[in-house]
């Protein structure tokens, strides 16, 4: 440090400030949410507040201690800092099953969940991995090793299972395209194997976001219609299966990929067409037969939760259900609530809402604020997220830029599936909101990640590598 300075001088006192304040906020939901009258106090250790008034002060103890350890530690310690979640991964796989998966690591009721941990990690190590590589000169061993960092936890945790986690990895994959890491090494490794094929680049490495967009838009259009029988009113006594008409539509968005593409764009690689239209079909094909497949070979509970987020079928008093009196909790809240301590639908003691102080703490929130009170929560996380981005893009470290994409975009994955959740515009995967959520594991974890940062940022003048 300069002279004059202290180990605060350069903090971001605006992200620190947002991150407080949405801890607060939180603490105080759970306490309404889960409120006894016959334990009122909020340090009553029995219950779920008191509980959480010890993780809010564990959290920010360990923040303080990241915050105190020298910036450049983390780099140069992010591979035994990967190698340890990754053990505990695999340690808790042998632990008992609680609710159907084995993602605990504890006795009792003290324990933590492996899993946030490795998200912290995973971005150290990926953050150091893509900071050590000349990206203009990336090649097949980059995009691989780069993947392989993410793709290990996500198969450990897929083993637990925990699908929510699982999803919120992917968002490792967003950092890596902002890097300017993209699949065309791997693509062209590949596709230069076919005879008569011999491309220098490819539109899909470069093109991965909306490439991974289309997939899962085609991936939900099997789902929706692979099961039901497409009939036309002017072709009467005709059934198609709507495999089949999936199959069709996919092939048809081929060809049109393919003229736009290779015959507005550009009139070069003409006569590699042909095989662009049947790898066009055969990927139509396989994608379609794939996601099928996996549907029917899915959990009984998983397959429901997509029928149900689909609108295949209607079950609001059974498998549904949670969902439903969510989506009633937050609507019943109107435009400016019915006050602190005073939500009926999604408190504790009326259990209409399950969960209402873990996955589904955003309904009290909703119901006691109303849409004021949530356009204003929306509103703070916005601006955190903006401010990493900010903090992201004025490092000098790519080491530290790439980190503080990673906690922006896992921010926002947790942060945009639990609210999409309570509001019916995602599945029921079972993600906490940060910072708001009951519960020691996500809370420390988050902390961690946005102390490190505020470190890693505070340091910036510092940090060249």
């Amino acid at each position: 440090m300069r002279k004059g300075e202290t180990i605060t001088s350069n903090m971001d006192w605006i992200l620190f400030s947002v991150y407080l304040l949405l801890m607060i906020m939180g603490l105080a939901t759970v306490y309404s949410t889960a409120y006894d009258p016959d334990h009122p106090n909020l340090f009553d250790f029995s219950q779920k507040y008191g509980k959480q008034v010890v993780w809010f002060l564990v959290s920010l103890f360990l923040g303080m201690l990241v915050f105190l350890i020298d910036a450049d530690i983390y780099r140069k310690f992010a591979v035994p800092i990967y190698l340890f979640t990754l053990c505990l991964l695999v340690v808790v796989l042998f632990m008992p099953a609680k609710n159907g998966a084995r993602a605990w690591l504890g006795i009792g009721t003290l324990g933590i969940q492996p899993a946030e941990f490795a998200k912290i990690g995973t971005a150290l190590l990926l953050a150091r991995f893509i900071s050590s590589v000349n990206i203009k000169q990336q090649n097949t061993q980059t995009v691989l090793i780069a993947n392989i960092i993410i793709l290990i936890p996500m198969i450990l945790i897929l083993l637990q299972p925990d699908a929510g986690t699982f999803v919120v990895f992917t968002s490792f994959l967003f950092v890596m395209y902002r890097e300017g890491i993209t699949y065309d090494p791997l693509v062209l490794k590949f596709v230069n194997l076919i005879p008569g094929i011999k491309f220098k680049q490819t539109w899909v490495g470069s093109h991965f976001i909306p490439i991974m967009f289309a997939v899962v838009f085609l991936c939900l259009a099997t789902l929706l219609v692979s099961n039901n029988i497409i009939t036309f009113s002017f072709l009467p006594g005709v059934e198609i299966p709507g495999f089949f008409g999936v199959f069709v539509s996919l092939v048809a968005f081929s060809l049109l990929a393919l003229f736009v593409l290779r015959y507005l764009s550009s009139k070069r690689d003409r006569k590699n067409a042909v095989f662009i239209v049947l790898i066009g079909f055969v990927l139509s094909l396989g994608i379609a037969s794939s996601v099928n497949f996996l549907f029917q070979g899915m959990a009984s509970h998983q397959k429901d939760r997509i029928e149900l987020f689909l609108g295949l079928r209607e079950d609001p008093d059974g498998e549904d259900y949670n969902r439903n009196r969510a989506m009633a909790a937050v609507g019943s809240g109107r435009m400016f609530g019915k006050g602190y301590n005073k939500a009926t639908v999604s408190s504790v003691e009326s259990n209409h809402v399950p969960e209402s102080e873990t996955d589904f703490i955003f309904c009290p929130f909703a119901e006691e604020w109303g849409f004021m009170g949530t356009f204003t929560l929306v509103i703070l996380y916005m601006v955190m997220l903006f401010r990493i981005i900010i903090i992201a893009e004025r490092q000098r470290s790519r080491f530290v830029r790439v980190y503080a994409y990673t906690v922006a975009m896992i921010l926002f994955y947790h942060f945009a599936v639990n609210i999409g959740m309570d509001i019916g515009f995602a599945p029921v995967i079972g993600i906490p909101l940060p910072f708001f959520s009951y519960g020691g594991s996500s809370m420390m974890s988050f902390s961690m990640f946005m102390f490190i940062l505020l470190k890693l940022d505070s340091q910036r003048t510092y940090i060249l590598q």
